[in-house]
């Protein structure tokens, strides 16, 4: 059987040092965006950021690879003399705590220098590896969040290959909770037969409740640039059942609307049975 070129390599990632021009930059998401790294290992089917290999074109498929920004923290310094206070989203095109960060640590000092100048932080990862700035997110204005897309782990270990384990990303926010960090949740994306029926959504959500999370988005699956070949190829390898009627969600115009539509009153009504309402925002 030939390797599957839309799914992440089982060897080591591609790690090539790369100088960048920005690396704090506008975003609809917030105020700004922070990104050290082009590329993530987590290698997540549905990551909306394959896009970014248009811009960045690598032989290797999305999750092998990671460019490290090498002098982020220089770039960061000199834009911060002129970019006014706001919201930075930490990361919108990879995860700022994947395993390279480990090594190379940016991402923690650009966090160190953007609190020192008074940005509020919108942190978003699916790693524990995180835990290691809280003493940094003391300092300021921080929202802590991680990403949930199922609780069972099976399936988030074929999904999300390298991301943290779901137990070890609900640690996440206990332990933020516990720092008196201010926490969030992205549910995200719900996947179609898998984890976006009442049952799935309800536990989902019970689970964030009890970590007492403020914000808690929910989003479906979308099919963004380059998403689709590597949700299909799973899918294909293992749910065949699921390829066809995935594709009408994603690609049919009747059927994609009427979907959303279902999902949302499925979420609506998770929500008021959990008691988390008034933290819900639908996404999709």
């Amino acid at each position: 059987m030939t390797a599957n070129p839309n799914l992440p390599t089982k060897s080591e990632p591609v790690i090539r040092e790369v100088p960048c021009r920005t690396v704090l930059n506008r975003t609809s998401l917030g105020d700004y965006s922070l990104n050290c790294y082009t590329g993530c290992t987590h290698g997540c089917a549905y990551c909306y950021a394959r896009f970014m290999q248009r811009f960045h074109p690598h032989d290797e498929p999305w999750g092998a690879f990671v460019d490290v920004k090498v002098n982020a923290v220089e770039v960061l310094k000199r834009q911060l003399r002129r970019a006014a206070p706001g919201e930075v989203f930490v990361s919108s095109a990879c995860d700022g705590w994947q395993p390279v960060e480990a090594e190379w640590g940016l991402t923690r000092r650009c966090c160190e220098l953007l609190l020192e100048y008074g940005f509020r932080l919108s942190v978003l990862t699916k790693s524990r590896l995180v835990l290691r700035d809280l003493d940094v997110f003391g300092r300021g204005n921080v929202r802590l969040g991680v990403t949930l897309t199922t609780l069972d782990q099976r399936l988030a270990a074929l999904w999300e290959p390298g991301a943290a384990t779901v137990a070890e990303r609900l640690d996440v926010l206990t332990r933020a909770r516990e720092a008196s960090l201010r926490t969030a949740v992205m549910i995200g994306p719900l996947l179609p037969g898998l984890s976006d029926d009442r049952a799935s959504i309800e536990a989902l959500l019970a689970a964030v409740a009890e970590q007492g999370v403020e914000n808690i988005w929910l989003d479906a699956l979308n099919a963004r640039p380059r998403v689709w070949p590597a949700v299909a190829a799973l899918l294909r390898s293992h749910f065949p059942h699921l390829l066809d009627p995935v594709r009408r969600i994603l690609f049919d115009q009747q059927r994609r609307p009427a979907y959303l539509a279902e999902l949302g009153n499925r979420v609506a009504e998770a929500a008021r049975r959990v008691g988390v309402a008034d933290h819900v925002q639908v996404c999709f």
